[in-house]
């Protein structure tokens, strides 16, 4: 009888056994939130029926910079942040952390 044949990741089994291993609980909250912060931004956008042009245009930042902020690979200015959401409607909050 043959043994099965599979392989495995190099990353493990999924991400998220990867995460648990690799992070500590801190950057796993950390990265969620950066991770729902973007999906909104890009959301928000997206609503508005604006390019990251558009965007430009209305917010004043230029758009690599909006690229940059909407691929996570910068962490922006809380000025930056707020004008660039500014014209999505939206703000930010500093609101308490959920327990779970």
């Amino acid at each position: 009888m043959m043994a099965e044949n599979k392989q495995i990741s190099p990353i493990g089994e999924d991400w998220e056994d990867l995460r648990q291993e690799l992070l500590t609980p801190e950057e796993r909250a950390e990265t969620d939130l950066k991770i729902a912060l973007l999906d909104e931004i890009v959301g928000a956008r997206m609503d508005m029926g604006y390019s990251q042009r558009k965007l430009e245009e209305v917010s004043g930042i230029r758009q690599p910079v909006i690229a940059r902020l909407e691929r996570g690979v910068t962490d922006p200015y809380l000025s930056t942040m707020i004008r660039f959401l500014a014209p999505l409607g939206k703000t930010l909050a500093v609101v308490p952390i959920e327990k779970t």
